[in-house]
C-alpha cells in the first residue's frame, strides 16, 4: 500500500511536461535513514512548476503541509497521510545543477567547505524517472576517479582559510573573538572552521562530502586517513552533547517571541 501511494505521488510529478528527472536522495538513498528521516524527493525541471499546481496536488494527499517553501531553495514539505511519512520535495533547475557539477568536477572549483556536497547527493541518487537519461549520465560522470586537481584545490583553499592566510584566517578570527569575549562570533567561526576542516579530510581521502549530518561517524567509517585525535579534538572543541541544549533553545525562542 505504501509503495502504491508513493507511486501516485511520483506519477504526478513525472506527468508534468517541464519535469526532466526525479530522484530519491538524502538518507533514504544512502541507506542511513532513521525513524526521524524525511523522504527527500528531487524534481529536476526545465521551467518552474507553478505553486498553484503544486498546492492543488498536495492538499489531496496531505492534511499537514507547507507549499512554496523558499527557505532553502524552491520546495514543498508535506506529511503524506496514507503512508505516514513526511515528504521533502525540492525543485532543482536542470541548467543550474549541470553547472554545479561542471564547475566542480571538470573545472575543479573549490568552495569554502562543502565543495562536493551536491556531487555526493547526485552520486547517491536513486533515479526513478529520467526522461532522456540526462540525470543518469550526470551521475555516471561523478562516479569516476576523483580528480587530482580538485583534491589539490580544495586542500589549498581550505588550509588557507583555516590558518595559513596572512590575514583574517578562521583561526585569527576565533582568536580575536575570544579576546573580545564575543561568544556568538566564536561559535560562528568555529562552525566555518569545521566546514573547511572536513572538506580537507574528505578531499584527502578522495571522497565526496556527505553534507552536514553524521560527519564524525561518516569520516571514521569511510576515511582511511584521519588526523591524530580526530574525534577527541572535535568533542573537546564543541563540548556536546549537552543535556540542556533543547531547553535553552526553547527558552531563547519563547523569550524572543515575547518581545515581538
Amino acid at each position: 500500500m505504501e509503495n502504491n501511494n508513493l507511486a501516485q505521488i511520483i506519477d504526478f510529478y513525472k506527468n508534468i511536461k517541464d519535469v526532466e528527472a526525479i530522484a530519491i536522495g538524502g538518507s533514504t538513498s544512502a541507506n542511513s535513514a532513521d525513524n526521524s528521516s524525511d523522504l527527500d524527493l528531487y524534481v529536476f525541471v526545465s521551467k518552474p512548476i507553478s505553486i498553484d499546481m503544486r498546492y492543488a496536488f498536495v492538499e489531496k494527499v496531505s492534511s499537514n503541509f507547507e507549499v512554496g517553501c523558499e527557505y532553502f531553495g524552491s520546495g514543498d514539505e508535506y506529511f503524506v497521510d496514507k503512508i505516514n511519512k513526511q515528504m521533502d520535495v525540492m525543485y532543482w533547475d536542470r541548467g543550474w545543477f549541470e553547472s554545479v557539477v561542471y564547475n566542480v568536477w571538470e573545472k575543479f572549483y573549490p568552495s569554502n567547505g562543502y565543495t562536493t556536497c551536491f556531487l555526493f547527493t547526485l552520486s547517491n541518487f536513486k533515479i526513478i524517472y529520467d526522461k532522456n537519461n540526462w540525470l543518469l549520465n550526470l551521475q555516471n560522470k561523478v562516479r569516476t576517479t576523483y580528480p587530482e586537481q580538485l583534491k589539490t584545490n580544495i586542500i589549498k583553499r581550505n588550509m588557507m582559510l583555516l590558518k595559513d592566510k596572512p590575514f583574517a584566517s578562521y583561526y585569527e578570527q576565533i582568536s580575536k573573538a575570544i579576546n573580545r569575549n564575543d561568544i556568538v562570533s566564536v561559535n560562528h567561526r568555529i562552525a566555518v572552521f569545521l566546514a573547511s576542516y572536513f572538506d580537507i579530510i574528505f578531499a584527502k581521502n578522495e571522497l565526496l562530502h556527505p553534507g552536514e549530518k553524521r560527519l564524525i561517524s561518516f569520516a571514521k567509517n569511510n576515511c582511511k586517513i584521519l588526523p591524530k585525535d580526530f574525534e577527541n579534538n572535535i568533542q573537546n572543541l564543541l563540548k556536546q552533547p549537552n543535556s540542556n541544549t533543547l531547553y535553552i533553545l526553547d527558552e531563547m525562542v519563547k523569550n524572543l517571541r515575547d518581545i515581538l
